[in-house]
Formats: structure tokens, sequence, C-alpha cells
């Protein structure tokens, strides 16, 4: 049995249903909310990196944790050496997020292994989520029976945010902090530094321990500060 770890130390705060900002990807948000909320279906989805897979996965298994139901969440690329065996272990009840599905394309025996927990799950009307960065035709898995299940799933491809939907993103996740981010220092941050969605999510996390000792708005010499003080 895969042990689990307390919510606070395995998953990053912002990782909930409520704290993603959906941008194109409305209706993943709401199937992913749904199963999260009861529903029945199972999920796959797909989608580069950064375009909120391991978001959706983590926030349903914390919503149905915070319920007190049954959830867990497994990256196969985070698995250790005996990854069969692993799978073989874990108990097929409440909600299984599996993520990372590509890690395991080719390994014959990891995909049997996941096979047969997709097979153990259906028989005890478990719910599963599944996030790879491809499509199941395009995953490279070997197991014609597994793609079929994957392909049976309800599928959505996420779409990345464009300029505006990073900048909603990191408005929704600076207000549950209680720090107001404001056109300017946007503008100033979106030029200076990376935009990837973990790029942004980890220097909002500094700017808030940063501001919060310092008891200061955040501003544009604010962050100039603070990232010259990071460069030395």
């Amino acid at each position: 049995m895969i042990r689990q770890i307390p919510l606070d130390l395995r998953w990053a705060p912002h990782q909930r249903l409520d704290a993603f900002w959906p941008g194109g990807n409305v209706s993943a948000l709401q199937g992913v909310s749904d199963v999260a909320g009861g529903d029945t279906g199972w999920l796959y989805l797909q989608g580069g990196s950064g375009t909120g897979k391991s978001h959706l996965l983590i926030g349903a298994c914390r919503a149905v944790l915070e319920a007190g139901r049954a959830a867990r969440y497994v990256s196969l690329l985070q698995l250790p050496a005996r990854r069969g065996d692993a799978l073989a272990a874990i108990s097929a009840d409440g909600l299984l997020a599996i993520d990372d599905v590509q890690a395991i394309a080719g390994d014959g025996d990891v995909e049997r292994a996941l096979f047969d927990l997709y097979n153990r799950a259906r028989n005890t009307h478990a719910q599963m989520l599944f996030a790879a960065s491809a499509s199941p035709p395009e995953l490279g898995i070997g197991l014609p029976d597994l793609v079929s299940r994957f392909a049976a799933c309800t599928q959505y491809t996420l779409r990345p945010l464009d300029d505006a939907g990073r900048r909603a993103m990191l408005r929704l996740l600076a207000g549950r902090v209680g720090l107001r981010l404001d056109d300017e220092v946007l503008d100033w941050w979106f030029a200076r530094q990376p935009r990837d969605p973990a790029s942004l999510v980890a220097l909002l996390q500094r700017i808030d321990r940063a501001a919060l000792a310092a008891q200061r708005r955040v501003t544009i010499p604010f962050l100039r500060e603070l990232l010259r003080g990071h460069d030395a």
C-alpha cells in the first residue's frame, strides 16, 4: 500500500480546483470537478507541459479527500524502480488520479500493471483520472488493450494559457494570499521574467514571502529590489 502523505506536505497550496484558472479549458475543469463531486465518468487529460494537468488531478484528489472520501494521486514519473509492483499494491477504491502516463510507454510489465489496475478499479466502481502528454494512440503504449481503455475515457485536450490568462491566474492566486498586482507591475514582470505557469507561481510565492516579511505592497521598486537581491 502506498503511504498517504499529509496534504500540506504532499501538494502545493495553490493546487486546488478553485484556484485553477481555466482559460480555454473550461470544459476540462468542469469535467474534473464533476468527477471530484462524485460523477462516475472516467477522464483522460492530454496536453503539453504547463497546461495544468497535474494541477487538475491533484485538485480533484484534494477535493475528494476533504470531503472524507478516498483518493490517491500517482505520478508514473515518480514511482520507485519497481513500478509494476507499486501499481499492483494500490488499492482500487475511491478516486485514482494517474499522472504522466507517457512515462511507462514501452515498459511492458508496467503497462500490464496499469491495465490490471484499470480493470480492478472498474470492478470496484472506483473513479479514475488519467493525464498524459499526448492522445492514447500517440503515447507509444505497446499494450493495445490499455490504449483502448484510455480511448474509452472522456478525453480533454488542455490548451496553454495566453498572457491574458496568465495574468488572470496570477491575480487569482495573489488574491488568495491578500496580494494586489497592478497592471504596471504585471507589465514590468512579464517583460523581464519567464512566463510559463510554473515559473510565475514560483516567483509569486517568493513575492508573497518577501512582501509579508517586509510589510510592503508589491510595486515595481519592490520587485526590482527582490530580483536584484536574488541575482546577487
